[in-house]
């Protein structure tokens, strides 16, 4: 039972730090949960568990916006706004993720939570990260509440990348964001705001289909992940907008080349 709770609290502090930053959190807590030997149903439970406590983080956070939205949706509903970032704008960038994960929900769970797809997903994202760093000198929009419609949807559409684990929400969106147009601070606090609502239905989702395997002596583990992935995650937001203003995207695109060739070499 102590090896338990030690796995546990490595696995969350790996996925509260991992989270938000465009390395692909899944991609870890899948080959971490490998090596470890904690990789059964209720191991995939977990995971989903703690990655909940980190998106809390982001409602503490981000709290001041997350109440303008709500002023402004009861001011006007969903008529587009003239200024500010609306309930309407985070429902562009939901739909399509939203959308394609549901319709492809059983294939992805099925299909693809394999070390072999997690090595991919970190390859084909590390080239999109670099690709979406190499052009953010040419941002423009450097105020979160200036953010468009259509550029809302465009990230919706690059966050239907993430859907492939190991290819990372966070850089699925942030390189998007980059790419029409967003500076990456701006991208950034976009990719973290868009995930309350999508990581809130997607846990909801897998912990209903998965409740029936818990039982009471699982409440302890479980709390100590999801207040470790809370706490940290918390910190690696706060950091990670500093280190992304003053030095960028290509840090994470090179670490996942590294990690993918390592755990292809050592371990496949």
């Amino acid at each position: 039972m102590e090896n338990l709770y030690v796995v546990a609290l490595i696995l969350a502090i790996v996925e509260g730090f991992t989270e938000f930053l465009p390395v692909s959190s899944t991609g870890h807590l899948i080959l971490l949960g490998h090596l470890l030997g904690f990789d059964d149903e209720k191991a995939a439970t977990f995971e989903i568990f703690i990655q909940l406590g980190a998106i809390l983080s982001v409602l503490f956070l981000y709290k001041e916006k997350f109440i303008d939205m709500g002023q402004l949706f009861f001011k006007q509903g969903l008529k587009p706004p003239r200024h500010g970032f609306s309930v309407l704008h985070l429902l562009a960038a939901l739909m399509p993720a939203l959308l394609l994960g549901y319709l492809l929900h059983g294939l992805i769970k099925e299909r693809l939570f394999s070390e072999e797809t997690v090595i991919i997903g970190l390859v084909v994202g590390a080239v999109l990260l670099l690709v979406a760093d190499r052009y953010s000198a040419k941002a423009k929009v450097d105020r979160f509440d200036d953010i468009t419609l259509r550029q809302s949807f465009a990230v919706g559409l690059f966050q239907c990348l993430s859907l492939w684990p190991g290819f990372s929400r966070s850089g699925a969106t942030i390189s998007g964001g980059i790419l029409v147009g967003l500076t990456p601070k701006v991208a950034a606090e976009l990719s973290f705001i868009v995930a309350v609502p999508i990581m809130f239905a997607a846990t909801g989702y897998d912990l209903l289909k998965s409740y029936h395997i818990l039982t009471m002596a699982d409440v302890p583990v479980f709390a100590l992940g999801f207040v470790t992935a809370f706490f940290v995650a918390w910190l690696s937001i706060v950091w990670f907008l500093r280190f992304l203003e003053n030095v960028g995207l290509a840090p994470f695109a090179y670490y996942r080349f590294i990690l993918a060739a390592f755990y292809w070499i050592f371990f496949l």
